[in-house]
């Protein structure tokens, strides 16, 4: 009987024990604050028109011989030409920069019969950039004058965009704002507060625009180049709280 009351005694305790454990446990966490308030997430942008002052060129000299070496050889020569008259036409060292440099083998393909090796070809690319565009078509010009076998895309930018994206910035937060608002009117509560703002895609250099010209194709007069306009998109998005 005695040993009995003893376990009885000792499973009460252990039914307690627990029971304390279990209420000293810490509450549940409170809802995510997330749901707790009616938020927006949007996203706009802005869009200003500037007006181009630089330009990038690429320009290529191509050369073929007998053997690689040759080829490569007359390559260095003709480009060094190259070279040098960009540099007279105003350009700085540092922005003449190599891009591309390769030489391949050329073949002969003809029906039922092997390749047969006929020599090398050699070409040099240079990327240009241009700051002063009222001479980029002389200076192209002058490249092509000098040995220049192909001039590839032209594309216009901006030396420094600065201005023209924070002109953006305003017109894309300005943007969101006005659709927030938009909404905010449409579920009937008015916003109270911006709770996170971030900006997404930034300023882009505008497409490269075709420009293909060829030693062989002398120009008798200088080459016609108009920079336009370009357009510079900023992109923003929120998370806005709306009032209850």
């Amino acid at each position: 009987m005695k040993s009995f009351l003893r376990a009885a005694a000792l499973a009460i305790a252990v039914v307690a024990t627990a029971a304390q454990v279990a209420f000293a446990q810490p509450a549940p966490p409170a809802m995510d604050a997330r749901f707790q308030a009616t938020t927006l997430n949007l996203s706009a942008y802005g869009d200003v028109m500037a007006t181009p002052d630089m330009a990038t060129i690429t320009l290529g000299v191509q050369t073929e011989a007998a053997t690689a070496a040759q080829a490569l050889a007359a390559n260095a020569e003709q480009m060094t030409r190259v070279m040098a008259a960009l540099k007279r036409a105003g350009l700085a060292d540092r922005d003449i920069r190599t891009s591309q440099l390769n030489v391949n083998p050329k073949y002969l393909y003809e029906q039922n019969q092997p390749p047969r090796l006929t020599g090398y070809e050699a070409s040099n690319q240079v990327t240009v950039i241009a700051r002063d565009l009222r001479r980029l078509g002389q200076t192209v010009d002058a490249a092509v004058g000098a040995g220049a076998t192909n001039v590839g895309g032209i594309s216009f930018g901006l030396i420094d965009p600065t201005a023209a994206e924070d002109a953006a910035r305003l017109v894309a937060v300005r943007a969101l704002q006005a659709k927030a608002e938009l909404y905010a009117r449409a579920v009937g509560h008015p916003i109270a507060r911006l709770v996170n703002l971030t900006e997404g895609a930034s300023y882009s250099p505008p497409q490269p625009v075709e420009m293909m010209m060829t030693a062989s194709k002398r120009m008798a007069a200088p080459t016609p180049v108009s920079p336009g306009e370009m357009q510079v998109r900023i992109q923003v998005s929120g998370v806005y709280e709306l009032a209850r």
